[in-house]
């Protein structure tokens, strides 16, 4: 028997099952589907893969405006590559997807289904890598990913998910730790000002660190229950991957020397941070530079007579809309021209969809010459002269996009608290907070938190000196580091 929660239309409110309002925003917003027929998998529904596909475009134009282009490597990956580099192999060993039989045969060798491609990757940039003028070598992928998970979220941990992942060498560590740093920034910009989706940049720990690598550094968020996600990598693999897959160059001096790498990636967890920041009981929230839709245009009427002229008026509004050019592309608009339902019916339906903008157009609307304007995130009803539309909908979206920053940003500071004992900070994990404290760097640290089901998230890049005791063992302590339960 179906629940309450199990109805179609239903969405569970936050406060009540955070967890099954997530699952109901996404079914609601018709974003995706669990793949029962696949363990662990999903299906990106066409308004879900809209979403994708605007994150994907942005962030390829950025790639290739430093320097970076596309490859794609193959998707499996023999065994002995995973084995080379021993710290990746017993960092992945319980997610690995292995192929044993092909053809109705053994295989000699078994494939793992990629996980990540920095060894099969590895294997190629041996090849194309001589002298000193092959680097620096900039190579990103777009490809699916399996990790075999045990317990699954849509868009956040699923055994298949898409991402990007970026592969570099250089002729020197200085020239990779550069690299590694400016990925990490294109993600924040990315993350901050198409997202509206504010983090926090910083290193993690060693045993948060990507297997194999010299140091990982993410990009953090706050979701709405408080807790973090995980929203980017890059990595500064040194030359751990170079020996094990023997990446050597000439360099200008004519001594043979290993390249220095970097890896870097995010995925479409991106859009379960999207939904998680800014969405509401009301179903999807999207800011408009990733929404598929901009604005979904309503019109209303009751006889043959009265169609004529709202629908007469509404392309006419349409087609300027569609004129303009929002970022790099022309504003999408959707006219709802679907017959047998209510005005409500069709308001509910954009809703769900996290469409930024409705108009609403009625013939009372045409005698006043104005439109009906509702933005998604709430608030009252503009009423707009028809011939203004087009010339404020730029800035309506624009302030729509700053917006949804600023209140994100808003609710993590006050959401985030300086703590200087362990009951303090115990305190502040249960009421879902992101704690700031201090640490000394003593590992048995991150194995106490495992109590509160907690994590270090990362150490600040932006931190400024506040030295005082660690919160752990009492011993000096130059900066704070931030700890929250985590996706």
């Amino acid at each position: 028997m179906n629940t309450d929660k199990q109805i179609a239309g239903k969405i569970t409110p936050r406060h009540q099952d955070y967890g099954q309002w997530y699952q109901d925003v996404i079914r609601e917003g018709d974003l995706a589907q669990p793949a029962e027929v696949v363990k662990g998998c999903m299906v990106i529904k066409p308004h879900g893969f809209a979403i994708w596909e605007k994150i994907q475009a942005g962030l390829d134009r950025r790639f290739k405006a430093t320097g970076h282009k596309n490859a794609y490597f193959p998707l499996l990956v023999p065994m002995s590559f995973i084995k080379r580099e021993a710290e990746h192999v017993e960092g992945f060993a319980p997610e690995l997807a292995v192929v044993t039989h092909a053809g109705g045969k053994e295989l000699e060798e078994s494939y793992v289904i990629r996980p990540t491609s920095e060894t099969i990757i590895g294997h190629f940039f041996s090849q194309w890598v001589q002298s000193w003028r092959d680097l620096p070598l900039l190579i990103n992928q777009w490809c699916n990913i399996v990790r075999w998970e045990m317990r699954t979220r849509m868009f956040l941990r699923t055994s298949e998910f898409i991402w990007q992942e970026g592969h570099t060498c250089h002729a020197t560590h200085e020239e990779a730790q550069e690299e590694t740093m400016r990925m990490l920034d294109v993600y924040a910009e990315f993350a901050q000002q198409v997202m509206s989706m504010p983090v926090l940049k910083g290193k993690k720990t060693e045993s948060e660190r990507f297997a194999g690598a010299l140091a990982t550094f993410s990009i953090e968020a706050m979701m709405q229950d408080g807790r973090a996600l995980q929203a980017g990598t890059s990595h500064d693999l040194g030359q751990n991957f170079a020996r094990a897959f023997n990446i050597k160059f000439q360099n200008k001096e004519g001594k043979e020397d290993f390249v220095w790498q970097t890896s870097w990636g995010v995925s479409t967890r991106l859009i379960g941070g999207l939904i998680m920041t800014h969405s509401d009981d009301n179903g999807l929230v999207l800011p408009p530079q990733l929404a598929p839709i901009h604005v979904a245009i309503v019109p209303i009427f009751k006889n043959d007579d009265e169609k004529i002229r709202v629908m007469n008026a509404v392309e006419k509004i349409a087609a300027e809309l569609r004129a303009l050019v929002y970022g790099r592309d022309n504003l999408s608009i959707e006219i709802d021209r679907r017959e047998g339902l209510s005005p409500g019916a069709k308001y509910y339906h954009w809703e769900r969809r996290g469409v930024p903008f409705r108009i609403e157009l009625g013939p009372k609307d045409l005698d006043k010459s104005q439109v009906a304007l509702k933005r998604r995130d709430g608030g009252e009803k503009l009423f707009i002269p028809m011939q203004a539309v087009s010339s404020k909908m730029l800035d309506l979206l624009e302030q729509f996009q700053n917006d949804l920053f600023v209140r994100a940003k808003k609710f993590r500071d006050e959401n985030t608290v300086s703590v200087d004992s362990y009951p303090a900070l115990v305190e502040a994990i249960q009421a879902q907070k992101f704690a700031s404290v201090r640490w000394a760097g003593d590992v048995a640290f991150e194995t106490k938190l495992k109590e509160i089901q907690a994590t270090i998230r990362c150490v600040p890049l932006a931190a400024e000196s506040d030295p005082g005791p660690c919160i752990f063992s009492g011993a000096p302590a130059q900066h704070r580091i931030i700890v929250a339960k985590n996706y």
